[in-house]
């Protein structure tokens, strides 16, 4: 079994870690939070006090960082994996970022001599507990081969994609798909209630018809229809308006820097911005269905 080292242990992280501990592999784990390292550490994961500390002995290094800034802070500088790994450790980031930094972590790591994939992740919170994620790996094909074999307890589909930051590319592309759904499943919830059909009747209908979508069967956003949906929690987030906000953000940042108009990403984002500026980036991001049905301005 493999030494592992981890640096990130939020929502997903945590109980991707608690997968590969169940796996049998020895995990080192290293965040700022303490109660995410408090809970890590519950489920068999080895509290680091430091990005060194983690890293060091390792034979992969995976990262779960909110943003490309998070992600650069953790591999450059002195105190940074890069630094402190060994350059026989093979790098992983998970995290979901934009193109340009994604490329910078490729660039720097090839420059120190380590072996480096792009990995990003689908399948939100249920899919890390249930170790059913889909990984999108980008980088040169013996380093994602060997990221492979350590991915393999938290997934359910391991998806090469090409070279450097095509796992990124895939997954913007990808969550720009998801959250226009789940725009489109709010208005139709909405229209389907307001002429007066039955939200259990539609949701029987659309799923199993060309309305049928992710978001549909999982982020229903009408209360207790679907059991997985936030709804039937007062929106406690799955998925933070936030973060939806900030993964919509990096292809509308895609888009304008290839020249591809996103009128529809565009105007979804629009609709996440409006949710943070009233004071709910917090809650799930299906509760744009309250921007749909007038409850919010």
């Amino acid at each position: 079994m493999a030494v592992i080292g981890w640096i990130g242990l939020g929502h997903m992280g945590g109980p991707m870690t608690a997968n590969l501990v169940k796996a049998g592999h020895s995990v080192r784990g290293f965040d700022l939070s303490a109660p995410a390292l408090d809970a890590a550490a519950a489920a068999g994961v080895a509290r680091a006090t430091s990005i060194r500390d983690a890293v060091e002995g390792a034979d992969v290094v995976f990262t779960m960082l909110p943003k490309g800034d998070h992600a650069r802070a953790v591999y450059f500088g002195d105190e940074g994996v890069l630094a402190h790994a060994a350059t026989t450790t093979l790098l992983v980031d998970s995290s979901t970022i934009d193109i340009e930094s994604a490329q910078a972590l490729h660039d720097a790591a090839a420059a120190a001599g380590f072996r480096f994939v792009d990995a990003p992740v689908s399948g939100g919170i249920t899919g890390a507990e249930a170790g059913t994620l889909t990984f999108m790996i980008g980088g040169e094909a013996d380093a994602v081969t060997d990221a492979t074999a350590f991915i393999e307890p938290m997934a359910a589909n391991i998806i090469p994609t090409g070279g450097a930051t095509t796992g990124q590319a895939a997954k913007i592309c990808n969550n720009l798909m998801l959250f226009i759904n789940l725009a489109a499943t709010s208005e139709g919830a909405v229209l389907a209630d307001r002429l007066g059909l039955d939200p259990q009747v539609f949701w029987n209908i659309a799923s199993v018809s060309s309305g049928d979508s992710w978001a549909l069967r999982t982020w229903y956003p009408v209360e207790g229809v679907v059991p997985s949906a936030a709804v039937n929690r007062d929106f406690a987030p799955t998925f933070t308006a936030e973060l939806a906000n900030k993964d919509i953000g990096l292809a509308v940042a895609a888009a304008a820097a290839t020249d591809t108009p996103l009128e529809i990403g565009t105007h979804v984002q629009q609709l996440f911005q409006r949710l943070i500026d009233q004071g709910q980036g917090g809650k799930d991001c299906s509760m744009i269905v309250k921007l749909v049905d007038g409850t919010l301005a």
